[in-house]
């Protein structure tokens, strides 16, 4: 699959569906930046230190991921589109499966 930044459209779909910004403290890196970042390294499957700088910190976006994904946005996210579909089947795909070491399948 070949990786492509989020356009206008498909920003506009997902951005309310983000966290709020917090209103102290200092400024969370921007989210369509970050966003990019981290489909760029899921996508392509490069290292997270790999990640073009264009997209800021890479440790930024690995943490950002880990947190949402405790917080439930990329599933809220993920229903959110799921449900503007026509189609009845919605399928996600994933070439990667994390296998700590010697713990059984």
């Amino acid at each position: 699959m070949e990786f492509r930044e989020l356009n206008d459209g498909e920003w506009e779909l997902i951005r309310h569906l983000l966290p709020p910004r917090a209103r102290t403290g200092r400024p969370r890196a921007d989210d369509r930046r970050v966003i990019n970042g981290i489909l760029y390294v899921l996508i392509t499957g490069c290292r997270w230190m790999d990640m073009p700088v264009r997209y800021g910190s890479y440790k930024t976006a690995w943490k950002r991921l880990k947190r949402w994904q405790a917080e439930g946005v990329w599933d809220r996210v993920f229903k959110a589109l799921a449900s503007m579909r026509s189609h009845d089947r919605v399928a996600v795909d994933s070439s990667t499966v994390e296998a700590k070491k010697g713990e059984r399948l």
